[in-house]
């Protein structure tokens, strides 16, 4: 597998000379733990998750499908927002986590995307991928042999909570996978 990312990351490099494929290789080559990581002199956020079963948490998120997106909001009768939806679902569970998707930039703790599981939470650049600032993000539901599944509220066309395999338009914002739980 850490082969077929090498070779992704050189094709993208090559077929492409903007900035935004540039670091999209990056993102892909320390995903394949070739480069060292990131100076990172920030402290990180640890969630206590209270011996909650990140299953529980799971299929609690599961219940939710098909609810609307909603900008800015938490409360499940109006819809969520991405970062409302993960608020909803740990404040179910009486878990405190940050309300905003780019403050969880520094919490948990990362693990490689060929190592994520089921309840970690996957995060992902907004709409602008040049910057690499975490603006979406999602609960992880499967990892099949580096076949990753999310679910999260979509704010496409107004969709709401789906769950969407790591392809295509999400694979290219994907920052990094963080575990709240033990």
């Amino acid at each position: 597998m850490r082969y077929l990312l090498i070779i992704l990351t050189a094709s993208v490099v090559f077929l492409s000379g903007c900035s935004s494929s540039r670091k999209a290789a990056k993102k892909l080559n320390e995903e394949a733990n070739i480069h060292v990581p990131a100076k990172n002199n920030t402290t990180t956020r640890v969630v206590n998750t209270h011996n909650v079963a990140p299953d529980d948490v799971v299929d609690f998120a599961e219940t939710l499908k098909g609810i609307k997106y909603k900008y800015g909001s938490v409360k499940k009768e109006n819809g969520f927002d991405c970062s409302g939806y993960i608020t909803y679902v740990f404040n179910h569970f009486d878990i405190k986590v940050p309300r905003q998707s780019v403050d969880f930039t520094n919490t948990g703790v990362p693990v490689p995307l060929l190592s994520c599981k089921r309840g970690d939470l996957i995060l992902f650049t907004g709409s602008d991928t040049t910057g690499w600032i975490v603006g979406h993000m999602g609960i992880i539901l499967e990892n099949k042999k580096g076949k990753v599944k999310f679910i999260h509220s979509s704010s496409g066309h107004n969709i709401g909570v789906i769950v969407s395999d790591l392809t295509g338009y999400y694979a290219i914002r994907f920052v990094k996978v963080v575990r709240v739980f033990n």
